[in-house]
């Protein structure tokens, strides 16, 4: 997902180069729950028991897909569906049959649904409160409330569950939101057993401000079906007991499915033009006056899908060494229909190099939806085989379609075949993908990101494993989990070096492709790599919000006589320097003397303080920890320098000096 709103970084960028000694431009990006407490009739049979995984064979649509290739991951769930758009592009009316295989031990009687589009149902809603009705810089347009609803649901049997479903809001209580909703089946799913049940639903969409809903003609269907939440298995992500995970959805919050295999047939106007999730198994068609599209994913744990009739789409076939074949699929806004050469570089360039450093790209298609203006607020998000771009606001933009085009594909590695659980580690995907991102635009596009001006940024550095709504500050989500953990990488990358990380990133990548890793597992990759023990820095860095704050505290100058070598004047310096913050080592600290000369010595950051004695023929002048700025984990710089207090005498014995000293120190301000 792309981070909040570029007018809002440069807000604080701005502030930020206040509190630096160096500048540098960069970052141009890119619930009383309503219980229905009826009781089942007697009468009623329990839902289906599947002993093992089966084709579901659905009513809902005429054309089933059956992969006969190798599953890639474990497809833990199975829909099938079937969505209408009606006319006026506001309102979807859809049916679902899933299949859900238990991958735990433990009997369950319960399943747990995310309503996603209910967190736009009213401004009491988790969503709302937290956001204030604005997400990455869009606000939500007046009247632009949208919600889903449940129209029945039933066994595979035909026996109605509704009077067993219950809204819960396991984060924070308030009873005005449902975005989660628990059904109590009659009878438990063993592990290893599957259930099958079916849904009707309604879907009355948002107007677009927070990635799904509608702009004019323009749809962005994301998040819009009644989605099963997690159930973890032990074992899985250092999970002690198996167990459902369950949050709403929150202003910061992104999402965490199961892989599983999507068959979606879509219904729209004849004029409209549809880009989705997978592969179409059939040309589109029109029947009664409506088109039908049929799309088929496997091994993917989502399924998006965007339409208008405005679309101009453009195709390109694409291999490289480590993708074998994939169609690129453009389907862009008018103002952009002459720039599809610029989106099918990106992607291309995207495509190879994150399958060389990351594996494979496994998927047949990418397909890349350009947003109108009106629906910016849908841009910049990944799904499996389907990202969106910014909206389409300028004729010529500068290497911010380039960045967000080759952010959102570095999401297919990290978000969607590496599926981590975006609630509780948001880090895992989108520091990684920044990381990846920033690489890639130097490489391709020479485009070096200014680290310590992000670093700046960071003005409460917390905890990177923790729940995306107990961030607290203005902006902390986006400075921790964007630009902090993006850092942290970059550190590790300067301990271990560029090779050691190249090679810790693909293990990484490779090990947990279609699974659900934990930060821990990406710390014991990081171990198995460098052949040493990490957790020292993972618990100051990672698991808590540790920064270094180093600060040259006093400078105190004497002169004395030499009587040697003809005479003259010696010149002696006692600089106190210390970390305010996290302990951190070999710390450089950098002395200019009034000559010109300078001289750079490293503190081994063990203790809280320390002092540095100096003698010279010329006065020290200025005193300065980490002038190179390879520090990337602190944050303020501004206690980073200090002049040394002359008497107006000694300076005016070195004013020949003056200019000499004046470059030295505007060389530390150009970087």
């Amino acid at each position: 997902m792309k981070p909040h709103s570029l007018r809002y970084t440069l807000i604080f960028a701005v502030l930020a180069v206040l509190t630096l000694l160096g500048g540098g431009i960069w970052f141009l990006s890119g619930h009383s729950p309503a219980v229905w407490t009826a009781s089942v009739p007697k009468e009623a049979k329990s839902p289906a028991i599947i002993p093992r995984q089966q084709p579901v064979q659905s009513d809902l649509s005429d054309t089933i897909y059956t992969s006969e290739t190798e599953a890639l991951s474990q497809r833990v769930v199975e829909y099938h569906m079937d969505v209408e758009l009606l006319p006026g592009a506001e309102t979807l009316v859809a049916s679902e049959t899933l299949t859900w295989t238990h991958p735990g031990a433990k009997p369950v009687q319960e399943l747990y649904f995310h309503l996603y589009p209910n967190a736009f149902s009213s401004a009491g809603t988790t969503f709302m409160k937290e956001s204030g009705g604005t997400l990455r810089g869009d606000s939500m347009p007046a009247g632009g409330y949208g919600s889903i609803t449940l129209t029945d649901l039933r066994t595979s049997e035909g026996i109605s569950l509704m009077q067993r479903t219950q809204y819960v809001q396991p984060d924070d209580g308030n009873v005005n939101d449902r975005t989660l909703l628990k059904v109590h089946l009659p009878q438990p799913v063993n592990g290893g057993e599957s259930v099958t049940v079916r849904l009707k639903f309604e879907v009355k969409l948002p107007k677009i401000f927070a990635r799904m809903g509608t702009a004019d003609d323009f749809v962005m269907a994301g998040q819009w079906f009644p989605k099963l939440s997690v159930y973890e298995p032990a074992g899985r992500r250092g999970l002690k007991e198996e167990g459902w995970n369950l949050h709403q959805y929150h202003g910061n919050s992104e999402f965490y499915s199961d892989f599983g295999i999507y068959n979606v047939s879509i219904s729209v106007p004849p004029e409209y033009k549809v880009a989705a999730t997978g592969f179409p198994v059939r040309d589109a068609k029109v029947v009664k006056g409506r088109k039908i599209y049929q799309f088929y994913a496997d091994d993917v744990h989502d399924f998006a899908w965007a339409a208008s009739p405005d679309f101009v789409v453009a195709e390109k076939a694409f291999s490289a060494p480590q993708v074998p074949g994939v169609k690129i699929k453009l389907y862009l806004d008018p103002l952009h229909k002459h720039l599809q050469e610029r989106y099918f570089q990106a992607a291309e360039a995207a495509l190879m190099a994150f399958s060389k450093w990351y594996g494979p790209y496994p998927y047949s298609t990418l397909s890349i939806v350009v947003p109108p203006e009106s629906g910016n607020g849908a841009g910049g998000m990944e799904y499996p085989t389907l990202i969106t771009a910014f909206g389409a606001t300028d004729t010529s933009p500068g290497t911010s379609l380039e960045r967000t085009i080759i952010h959102e594909i570095g999401h297919q590695y990290f978000y969607g075949l590496v599926a981590s659980n975006e609630f509780e580690e948001a880090w895992l995907d989108e520091s990684f993908t920044s990381y990846a991102e920033d690489r890639l635009m130097e490489q391709e596009y020479g485009v070096v990101s200014s680290l310590p001006l992000q670093s700046s940024l960071v003005s409460s550095s917390q905890p990177l494993k923790l729940e995306t709504w107990k961030y607290t500050g203005d902006d902390a989500y986006t400075r921790n989990v964007y630009i902090r953990g993006k850092l942290v990488l970059k550190d590790i990358e300067r301990i271990a070096g560029t090779k050691n990380m190249d090679a810790i990133l693909a293990a990484y990548a490779r090990k947990y492709r279609f699974q659900h890793p934990s930060t821990a597992d990406f710390q014991k990759v990081v171990e198995k790599v460098t052949k040493q023990s990490w957790q020292t820095y993972f618990e100051r860095y990672v698991y808590s919000g540790g920064a270094p704050d180093f600060a040259v505290d006093d400078i105190r100058l004497t002169v004395r006589q030499d009587n040697s070598d003809g005479g003259g004047s010696r010149y002696s310096a006692v600089v106190d320097v210390s970390n305010k913050g996290s302990l951190y080592p070999d710390v450089p600290v950098k002395f200019t003397f009034a000559d010109g000369y300078t001289v750079q010595q490293y503190w081994n950051g063990e203790g809280k303080a320390t002092s540095f004695e100096l003698a010279y023929k010329a006065p020290l002048v200025s005193a300065e920890i980490d002038p190179g700025h390879s520090i990337l984990l602190e944050s303020r710089h501004l206690n980073n320098f200090r002049m040394a207090e002359l008497e107006p005498r000694t300076l005016s014995r070195w004013t020949l000096s003056a200019s000499t000293l004046l470059e030295t120190l505007l060389g530390t301000l150009v970087w």
